[in-house]
């Protein structure tokens, strides 16, 4: 009978048989440790659920992946060295166009097991494409953000950047053009003022003379006129290209090597450059309090800091602060001086090049001009010179690919394909814009002609005298193939601003300098990937000769 009782388990019912007599603790350990196993059992479940799920979308992605035409993964990690190394990207542009060669308009490449990128040639799908796809994927990391903080204006989620991006366009292309009628000759002035001395020792290159203008330009429309009498503007310039070269260098580290004396150096600039940038908002700041509204300085500051219109109270759950207010500012200096710069260096190259462009547009420009400044109605007749603008933009965009994706929803398309969920999808500039089918034989070559209407030019490319005060900017774009500033809901918001800002800047210079190509330079540079724009190599040197005006 005590063998029996003694093999009663230690459970509810052994406890109930046994009546409540006896020691408690072996049934409160048996309890303790079925409990355990049930939790490890729900926990069991719960992750290989996880898993299968993780496992079906792994196996929906290969499927809808299958079905794109595309070449097979060379390897566990695909194709994405192409996309790792920032120095190959001329490279990755002959590799695309092998692969649209062979596979058609659109080519899909495994950049691993879990994603793809998918390269978009046609035209009618890159329209399409660029209408429905409106995030992008966060290709800034850590270094970037140290530099330049969390701008609202370029985070991944179309949603959470629209109302800023739609306040800023709105600003940039109404308010703020009505200062670019002060701005590019005071550029000018500086530009030659301070490259004067240079000019006496040694021949700037135009690289040299292009990011001094992108800096002037996009300071002066931002802070007003007290950027250009700022004595730190030259270094503020300086601490911006060499932050943003380091920038992306160190992009390309998952893990940024604190122990590197280099990466401590970069994180000083970054440091330094955040004390610059605040210390002309409020140098600007305080010439807007003592001028007074009236003479239009530091316009765009005062609406973008401390209760102005654009990044501040925009929503009801976030506002911004202080240090997100001079980030979102930071930012978008960054951007916008390294792609001004990258097309003024361009143009600039180009005219140097040409010289009997120039002459069609200095005369354009005297028969225009109606008074001794320039009116920003007068450039937005000038054919040739905004024909210039575009030209240069179409043979060297800020980068070779063009990249947009849908972060929460498939893609169909009307050609049948459908496009997963995050996938990359990437336009390859430099095949669309000197597509012979598109553009025509002279699409790899500088023919400004190209923005020009036919009615509007004779065959020698000189303009008809009845047509020269035309506008043309409602017809540059050529059928969508024209993607420099992008296209669709995620495009350049500042692209008539920088526009009409450099055709006003040249227009000013080309009005009183002629550009020269010093002896000895290249002639014929080509476009390589420099850090994160295109640039062209080798910048040739250039000066400027005084015009003599009758």
């Amino acid at each position: 009978m005590e063998d029996s009782e003694t093999a009663v388990p230690y459970t509810l019912l052994g406890f109930l048989i046994r009546g409540g007599d006896g020691d408690y603790s072996g049934f409160m350990r048996d309890y303790a440790e079925r409990g355990k196993n049930a939790l490890l059992w729900v926990g069991l479940f719960s992750i290989t659920f996880l898993l299968l799920q993780k496992l079906a979308r792994l196996v929906r992605l290969w499927g809808q992946g299958s079905r794109i035409p595309g070449p097979p993964s060379p390897s566990f990690f695909g194709h994405s060295k192409l996309i790792a190394d920032r120095a190959v990207g001329q490279n990755m542009i002959g590799y695309l166009s092998k692969m649209h060669e062979k596979y058609g308009p659109i080519v899909r490449l495994w950049m691993g097991p879990t994603q793809m990128l998918i390269s978009v040639k046609d035209i009618a799908m890159i329209e399409e494409m660029l209408v429905k796809a409106e995030d992008k994927l966060p290709l800034i990391g850590r270094a970037f953000r140290l530099a330049f903080g969390r701008s609202t204006l370029f985070v991944s989620s179309y949603d959470k950047a629209r109302r800023t991006r739609e306040s800023l366009a709105v600003y940039m292309n109404k308010n703020l053009l009505e200062r670019l009628n002060q701005v590019p000759g005071k550029v000018v002035e500086h530009v030659l003022k301070r490259f004067g001395s240079i000019i006496a020792k040694d021949v700037p290159d135009s690289r040299q003379v292009s990011e001094h203008m992108a800096s002037y330009i996009l300071g002066a429309s931002m802070f007003g006129d007290t950027f250009l009498n700022w004595s730190n503007a030259s270094l503020y310039e300086e601490l911006l290209v060499t932050v943003a070269k380091e920038a992306c260098f160190w992009d390309s580290y998952r893990i940024p090597p604190f122990w590197s004396r280099r990466y401590r150096r970069y994180h000083f600039l970054c440091t330094r450059l955040k004390e610059l940038n605040k210390d002309i908002i409020d140098e600007s700041m305080k010439s807007r309090n003592v001028a007074g509204k009236e003479d239009g300085t530091a316009v765009f500051i005062d609406a973008m800091m401390f209760g102005g219109s654009l990044f501040h109270g925009k929503t009801k759950k976030h506002h911004f602060s202080e240090e997100e207010q001079c980030d979102n500012i930071l930012g978008l200096m960054f951007h916008g001086f390294l792609t001004t710069a990258s097309l003024i260096n361009s143009i600039l190259t180009r005219l140097a090049l040409h010289p009997e462009l120039q002459e069609n547009i200095y005369w354009e420009i005297i028969s225009l001009k109606k008074t001794s400044k320039f009116d920003l109605s007068d450039v937005q007749k000038m054919n040739f010179l905004l024909a210039t603008m575009y030209e240069s933009a179409r043979l060297l965009p800020p980068g070779p690919l063009l990249q947009r994706c849908s972060l929460n929803h498939d893609l169909k398309l009307k050609s049948g394909i459908t496009v997963p969920a995050g996938a990359i999808i990437v336009v390859p500039l430099p095949l669309v814009h000197m597509d012979y089918s598109v553009w025509g034989k002279n699409a790899d070559q500088f023919y400004p002609q190209h923005f020009i209407p036919k009615t509007c030019s004779h065959k020698d490319g000189t303009l008809d005298e009845h047509e020269a005060s035309k506008e043309i900017t409602s017809e540059l774009q050529i059928d969508g193939s024209f993607l420099s500033f992008g296209s669709g809901a995620r495009s350049c918001v500042g692209q008539k601003f920088v526009i009409l800002a450099l055709s006003g800047l040249f227009a000013s210079l080309l009005d009183s300098y002629e550009i020269r190509l010093h002896p000895g330079s290249d002639n014929d540079p080509k476009a390589r990937l420099d850090g994160c724009c295109l640039q062209l190599h080798p910048s040739p040197n250039i000066f400027f000769i005084k015009r003599n005006k009758i």
